[in-house]
């Protein structure tokens, strides 16, 4: 499985489930589709998953997951990139590239005003879900790694400075702001 077919696979989910938008059932729909595939789909689409992970792990993704959360640790920061995966290949994209886009999203202007929290714990057991079902077995733990980048040092501030976060991500800071 490559980077096109996970990515595919998502949007399957996407299309499947009543709301493309609850990201818990995105992720349940993508573990009962990736539980069809081959074994070794099924442990590739984990290390594309991580691969991905390590790629939006960066820290102006981390503060407007710290702005639309009110907080955000380390556990957390996954759980919103694991909400982003959910959210298939173009909203990951757009909001890696420029976090800022994501005060565009609908659902994260309705999570604004209803003081919801943008997480998918879910998703990051699809591939261990999958596997347990397709084999009756977990997913061997060595069957990929993570390899995490270095946070830029520029964005090293408190993310609890509105002033700052107002300045670098404005949409987020005005749909946030109190």
């Amino acid at each position: 499985m490559d980077t096109q077919e996970f990515w595919t696979l998502i949007d399957d989910a996407r299309a499947q489930v009543a709301h493309a938008a609850d990201a818990e059932a995105v992720a349940a729909r993508a573990a009962d589709l990736l539980s069809a595939r081959p074994v070794d789909e099924i442990v590739a689409f984990q290390q594309v998953f991580w691969d991905l992970m390590a790629a939006s792990y960066r820290q102006p993704l981390w503060a407007a997951a710290y702005t639309i959360n009110g907080g955000c640790s380390d556990d957390g920061f996954d759980y919103f990139r694991g909400w982003l995966i959910a959210q298939g290949r173009e909203v990951f994209d757009r909001a890696v590239a420029d976090p800022d886009e994501l005060a565009g999203l609908s659902a994260v202007r309705d999570a604004a005003v209803e003081g919801w929290e943008m997480e998918c714990e879910e998703a990051l057991g699809i591939a261990w879900d999958a596997h347990l079902t397709a084999t009756g077995k977990e997913l061997p733990g060595d069957s990929f790694t993570i390899r995490y980048p270095e946070l830029d040092p520029g964005w090293d501030f408190d993310f609890d400075d509105t002033g700052e976060i107002a300045r670098r991500l404005p949409r987020l800071a005005a749909l946030y702001g109190e």
